[in-house]
């Protein structure tokens, strides 16, 4: 089967230092670029992350300070991988609540914006949960009924999410060849923001997910509690989650401002 595109589709994986996204960084990243004719672009690089990789990160993608020395840093490559991600839509594995949100603080770290707006994310690993529960090794073994060799290589990893996100396809003919609902698909949650901390509630209004405002509109918290903004906005939150506090808090102004103006 060959995936129906209108624009360019990038597969991608991310090994780091840790799972921490605000302070984590890349040792590798690996990507398949898939065009709307079907021809591929495959690449694989290690980073050095400018810090130490944790032994517990090591022993997950067997990857050691040693390996990294005299690699490239992310901010050499930033402008090129910018180039490349340019115009395209996102999939992954886990990748809305981890690997977008990394490249996200990384592409920061480096004064650029990776701008998500009008992108469509589709994770493999939402459509997995939704109909079979399991993990990527597991996945793999179900749906392409082969066994993932070298399980944590960013480059194995997103090769195997590619055909997994294929056989789900070619499986359930509920889904769609189609990318916006692969991308509606997979989203979990009614997600305002990447890491989750803002959803939709029944009445299509933010609310807080986390924390002792959970449940409430982020409207009605930034009326109540001004100083709530400034507290996320200097706290350990993603820069994705920041971006859309400051958007919803302007359009918050914005309509108080046309209100007393309207009186």
């Amino acid at each position: 089967m060959k995936l129906k595109l209108e624009r360019p589709i990038i597969f991608f994986d991310l090994e780091t230092t840790g799972t921490n996204v605000t302070h984590d960084r890349i040792v590798e990243i690996s990507y398949i670029k898939v065009y709307p004719d079907g021809h591929e672009e495959k690449k694989s690089r290690r980073l050095n992350p400018e810090m130490p990789i944790p032994p517990a990160s090591t022993a997950v993608h067997h990857i050691t300070d040693e390996d990294v020395k005299n690699e490239l840093t992310f901010r050499q490559i930033s402008k090129s991988l910018m180039k490349i991600f340019e115009g395209c839509d996102i999939a992954g594995f886990n990748s809305n609540k981890f690997d977008v949100p990394v490249l996200m603080e990384e592409f920061a770290r480096c004064g650029l914006n990776f701008d998500i707006s009008g992108r469509r994310f589709i994770d493999v690993q939402n459509i997995f949960h939704k109909m079979e529960q399991r993990t990527l090794v597991a996945a793999y073994k179900f749906y392409c009924g082969a066994n993932l060799e070298d399980a944590h290589s960013a480059l194995a990893d997103t090769q195997a999410t590619y055909e997994v996100l294929m056989s789900q396809l070619d499986r359930y003919d509920e889904l769609r060849n189609d990318v916006g609902f692969l991308a509606d698909f997979s989203n979990v949650g009614r997600n305002v923001d990447l890491a989750a901390r803002f959803v939709l509630n029944d009445n299509d209004e933010p609310i807080l997910n986390f924390g002792k405002h959970k449940g409430k509109t982020v409207k009605e918290v930034l009326k109540k509690e001004p100083s709530f903004y400034d507290w996320m906005m200097q706290g350990d939150f993603p820069k994705n989650t920041k971006d859309v506090l400051l958007q919803l808090k302007y359009k918050y102004d914005q309509e108080r401002r046309q209100k007393r103006g309207g009186k």
